[in-house]
């Protein structure tokens, strides 16, 4: 099989999760599941006995250091210096430029948690498998509640690779759905969230980006071939590149090619997209309460309550479905319903 590279996504302001993530240090870069930041998750997960290459990260000019401290001495790591905001259809091509064409790119956000990593390898494996005979493969993530926030994959007819890995051709991408939707996708069975994680083969994605994003394709491919090395981190041309247009790869590939596919997997997956994700990931007591091991906390006759402090001692009594949150001078309280609003909070916009 190809040679599987992961390419580790790596930026965001993480806003939501505020004021623990804030601009300056997102959430990829922050101990939120157990002692490994996200980061640090996504990079053990590709370990090189399961077959995987030296991990390729992309990241922004903000966050070098913290990938920097974090990689540590990881044998063979690149990092791939984006010199702007350009989305993910950029992104990924500038990793797509800078690997060799028969290489299978395992494109994997570093903000997710996974709590079952030996099946992601395996659903790797298989999506690999696929990849090296010219499907474009997502992870279609095992749909677990009638979630709003995320995209859909409807699964379509059966494929298998020459080595017997075993997919489906996606028959649908379906944008973020109302509730009503989200409750019958979960219903039917028949469809996946789309978590961002996928496979390509390096001149499959080229040859799919050229035909349905030309401009973002040659845009990226000079800004590579302008760019410089810098012991193991890679500078695109900043001027080149900051002309590209701003698109996501679900926008300008995967929602246009006739080879998409998807593996379907249940690995216990989250985005951690906010402060309710991360109780719901978190292990939790008998009454759904959960908090972080650095601050003092106190619960009495509480249910489905999270408090993350660093350090203040907090106590809370009496609530049900509750964040509290201590990070240095801000502190933020929200109901588990108002979580998705953090973002919009001055703190979390001017951080």
């Amino acid at each position: 099989m190809a040679k599987m590279v992961p390419v580790v996504l790596s930026g965001g302001s993480g806003t939501r999760l505020w004021p623990r993530s804030r601009v300056s240090k997102p959430k990829p870069f922050l101990p939120l599941i157990g002692q490994q930041t996200l980061f640090e998750e996504a990079v053990s997960r590709c370990p090189a006995e399961l077959g995987f290459a030296s991990p390729v990260v992309v990241t922004g000019t903000l966050h070098v250091d913290h990938v920097e401290e974090q990689l540590g001495q990881e044998p063979g790591a690149r990092i791939i210096v984006e010199p702007c905001a350009r989305n993910t259809a950029a992104a990924i091509a500038l990793a797509a430029y800078s690997l060799d064409e028969d290489d299978v790119m395992l494109v994997c956000p570093s903000d997710h948690h996974i709590g079952r990593p030996a099946v992601f390898a395996a659903a790797a494996r298989d999506a690999a498998s696929l990849a090296s005979e010219g499907w474009l493969v997502s992870f279609g993530i095992e749909a677990t509640a009638p979630e709003t926030g995320f995209g859909y994959l409807l699964c379509g007819e059966a494929i298998t690779s020459a080595d017997g890995a075993k997919g489906f051709r996606t028959a649908k991408f379906v944008e973020k759905p109302d509730l009503a939707k989200a409750k019958a996708f979960l219903e039917s069975g028949d469809y996946s969230w789309n978590g961002g994680i996928f496979a390509f083969r390096v001149k499959d994605f080229r040859k799919e980006l050229e035909q349905h994003r030309p401009q973002i394709a040659e845009t990226v491919r000079a800004a590579v071939e302008k760019g410089r090395t810098d012991g193991r981190r890679f500078h695109p041309d900043a001027e080149t590149f900051a002309s590209a247009q701003s698109d996501s790869v679900d926008y300008a590939v995967m929602e246009n090619t006739q080879h998409a596919a998807m593996v379907p997997v249940a690995m216990d997956w989250s985005d951690i997209g906010n402060w309710h994700a991360l109780l719901v990931a978190r292990e939790r007591d008998d009454a759904g309460n959960a908090h972080s091991a650095a601050g003092d906390v106190e619960l009495v006759d509480c249910k489905n309550v999270l408090v993350d402090s660093d350090g203040p001692r907090v106590s809370v009594i009496g609530l049900e479905n509750v964040v509290v949150v201590v990070d240095g001078g801000d502190v933020m309280v929200t109901t588990l319903e108002g979580a998705q609003k953090v973002g919009k909070l001055f703190g979390a916009k001017n951080q």
